[in-house]
């Protein structure tokens, strides 16, 4: 009866309910891979089941530190810089009353979020290049020494973090300008009656007012915090800055793809989702035990 009085809704629902039961929950089929040796003529039934052979190689291997540690550095470092510029740039949007200026802002930080990752690479390669990029150009400029920003890996995760924050903080931004618009503009208003600057007006009503959009992107965000990207970190990465930009995902794409070692990569790569998974679950819970706002 229930599913008869709103069908329209079901209907509506099934798209997004079909794409993820095909490409999210039929492949972890395939997961099973991982703990056999894949054959690929006698297929994933009939190849020989290993048990934990291919996770006692990874973790045993002599790169496995350096790739979990790069990993859980540059997901910390985009966490650290990458959550918190959102909701100030979104903040401050909420604050400007010119609404010309205002969309102009929001334009122009919304921007670069349609930029590929390939040409927002090969901007990050022009302006940094130690030639004629402009970033060494100011650099020299003032006497310095020009730098070879994509060739040392202390410079790597930067790099990378801070481009990421430059392209993606401006449509980050949107949900947090939504939640504010659903504060009670008369909370403003009574606030300034008492006296109250805009700073105590933003700490006293918008953060708190956003603050349940705000936990539940976080548990979001650390969930994945594993889930380093593949494209943009491979399209960086050279062998001189090896040692900083080698990441689980680039690890699985050289012995997946290049090496044809399928279980061992998907050995490797189910390792990161199940980390990425507790992380989730292990945040949520804490977040329903210290505020009112969780995932579930």
């Amino acid at each position: 009866m229930h599913i008869r009085r709103n069908w329209q809704l079901y209907v509506l629902f099934a798209p997004v309910l079909l794409y993820f039961i095909v490409f999210h929950y039929v492949p972890m089929y395939g997961v099973q891979i991982a703990f056999r040796d894949f054959i690929a003529t006698k297929g994933i039934l009939d190849s020989p089941w290993v048990g934990l052979k291919h996770f006692e190689r990874f973790f045993d291997s002599y790169y496995f530190w350096r790739i979990l540690r790069n990993t859980l550095g540059i997901g910390l470092y985009e966490l650290a810089v990458g959550f918190p510029i959102p909701i100030i740039l979104a903040l401050m949007i909420n604050e400007v009353r010119n609404s010309k200026f205002r969309r102009m802002v929001q334009t122009v930080t919304y921007a670069p979020h349609f930029l590929s990752t390939v040409v927002m690479v090969g901007m990050i390669m022009m302006f940094l290049s130690p030639v004629s990029g402009l970033v060494n150009q100011v650099i020299a400029a003032f006497g310095g020494e020009p730098i070879s920003f994509m060739t040392e890996p202390s410079w790597f995760k930067s790099i990378y973090v801070w481009s990421g924050v430059w392209q993606g903080m401006g449509w980050s931004s949107i949900i947090y300008l939504a939640a504010l618009a659903g504060i009670d503009p008369q909370l403003h208003e009574a606030a300034k009656v008492d006296g109250a600057s805009w700073l105590r007006r933003i700490w006293h009503i918008n953060l708190p007012g956003i603050m349940p959009t705000i936990v539940i992107l976080l548990i979001l965000n650390i969930g994945s915090i594993l889930g380093v990207g593949f494209e943009k970190v491979f399209l960086m990465q050279n062998s001189l800055n090896m040692e900083a930009s080698d990441v689980i995902s680039t690890n699985v794409y050289r012995s997946g793809i290049l090496g044809a070692q399928y279980s061992y990569s998907a050995a490797v790569g189910l390792f990161n989702s199940v980390v990425n998974f507790i992380l989730l679950i292990s945040v949520n819970r804490i977040a329903r035990k210290v505020s009112s706002s969780s995932l579930w």
